[in-house]
């Protein structure tokens, strides 16, 4: 998933070990995904007017300065969380998710953002498939189904509506391709860096991104835009800091069916907000992807 921010925390190959759930554990996880359900929206609504660059710009700029701060509050410090085992693969990480960033934010405003988050809840079903080739992961007949029952589902939500097919219905698909990649990626640094160290690098691989790009596209925002642009970099903040919390409090296994939550809210802030229509195919395609999705991470956690 992720897309405008890291909401998963995947491991090389966990240990199915459940801490002990608490009430505080799932009140931070729906925060967080409430949250982030906002963001989106904001993300949308200032879409509308404004370039994505420009909107990532200013996000990251909150992004980083909040990365250097858990960086220099965490276990040996700045210094700590800036030596890495893996540059390249961090390097990329933090690509992705600036790539994610920028085509999510065009994908609200042409394809609609109830229809970009149900194709974006697709991502387990990609990592999945990923798996095998990039970790040499083997999968049984029953994740097969369900990996081919997401991407019908996918599928289903891609067919033409009424006005005939839409070409930018592709970016929400691109977002959560390049969604798995980056869980492959994640996995694949958590085998020798900190969380500390993949939160910095991702921040600072954007931050320097967009700020390359940003000053090409920036346009003043009105008064009234820097005060939603303000509240899109609070609530990255909010929601990362609900999210820590959530998995201080919670296992992985029981955080990532909850994710889902998000989809429900953005789908209700796109009709009551957004005035959009959820078509039918919108509706039965994401019921397929989520409830593939949610096989596939209780598959991965018990074999």
């Amino acid at each position: 998933r992720a897309v405008g921010s890291p909401r998963i925390r995947l491991l090389s190959r966990p240990q199915f070990c459940i801490m002990k759930s608490t009430p505080l554990g799932y009140s931070f996880t729906f925060l967080a995904f409430s949250v982030f359900a906002i963001q989106d929206g904001l993300s949308k609504h200032l879409g509308q007017d404004y370039s994505p660059v420009q909107v990532a710009m200013v996000r990251y700029w909150a992004f980083v300065a909040f990365a250097l701060f858990l960086a220099m509050r965490s276990r040996g410090g700045l210094r700590t969380a800036i030596n890495t085992k893996r540059p390249f693969l961090q390097i990329l990480r933090g690509l992705l998710l600036f790539s994610q960033i920028l085509i999510s934010i065009v994908a609200f405003t042409h394809v609609g953002l109830a229809k970009s988050q149900a194709i974006f809840a697709a991502g387990p079903i990609f990592v999945a498939l990923l798996s095998m080739p990039i970790l040499g992961e083997k999968v049984g007949w029953r994740r097969w189904t369900a990996i081919s029952a997401g991407l019908v589902g996918v599928l289903i939500m891609l067919s033409p509506g009424a006005g005939g097919f839409n070409i930018y219905v592709v970016l929400p698909l691109i977002c959560a391709v390049l969604g798995a990649i980056y869980a492959i990626a994640t996995r694949l640094v958590s085998r020798d860096d900190g969380p500390s160290t993949s939160f910095f690098y991702l921040a600072v691989v954007g931050f320097i991104g967009a700020n390359i790009l940003g000053p090409f596209f920036w346009i003043p925002f009105s008064a009234m835009d820097w005060v939603w642009m303000g509240c899109l970099c609070c609530t990255g903040i909010v929601g990362h800091l609900a999210l820590i919390k959530a998995y201080e409090n919670l296992d992985a296994v029981v955080v990532q069916p909850i994710s889902y939550w998000q989809l429900v809210l953005g789908a209700v802030i796109a009709v009551t907000v957004f005035g959009e229509v959820l078509r039918w195919n919108t509706v039965v395609g994401a019921a397929i992807v989520v409830g593939a999705g949610l096989f596939t991470v209780w598959r991965e956690w018990v074999v």
